[in-house]
């Protein structure tokens, strides 16, 4: 049961971040598409962003490992 929690764990919480990085590249290749002068901002909004997406998938994992050996 505890591996079963622990990939249930881990494949939820991957869900959301992946979703999410999916969609900040998506709308960041549509500003820079609309407005190529605002690359370094657009840039530097995008990799914050990313970064906090793959902060809440290390959570998950985190999570998923304590699941698995406590």
């Amino acid at each position: 049961m505890k591996v079963l929690a622990a990939a249930i764990a881990i494949a939820v919480g991957a869900i959301g971040p992946g979703i999410g990085i999916g969609m900040i590249g998506a709308k960041a290749a549509e500003a820079l598409g609309r407005n190529p002068e605002a690359e370094s901002v657009v840039r530097t909004t995008t990799i914050l962003a990313l970064a906090f997406a793959e902060a809440i998938a290390i959570y998950a994992l985190v999570v998923a490992l304590v699941l698995k050996f406590t």
